[in-house]
């Protein structure tokens, strides 16, 4: 199974970028957005930032991503 991450652009240079999302950095393409800037949070899956998102959005799936890393975690004991 695949999963699309919220994270935040730090770096936007042409079609690339630097996107970051709990102190993991990332290099994304950019070609499938229009106009992206830094400090837009971003879907990205297999290295594409493929959406963005408003940041209320991005904070509630990292909320989700949280919360199932923890159960997970919970299961593993």
């Amino acid at each position: 199974m695949c999963l699309a991450v919220p994270m935040k652009l730090i770096e936007v240079s042409g079609e690339s970028g630097v996107a970051e999302s709990g102190g993991v950095t990332v290099p994304v393409a950019l070609q499938l957005l229009d106009n992206p800037k830094e400090g837009d949070y971003v879907i990205v899956h297999a290295g594409f930032a493929i959406q963005t998102i408003d940041t209320e959005e991005a904070q509630e799936r990292l909320k989700l991503f949280a919360e199932m890393a923890e159960m997970a975690e919970d299961n593993d004991d």
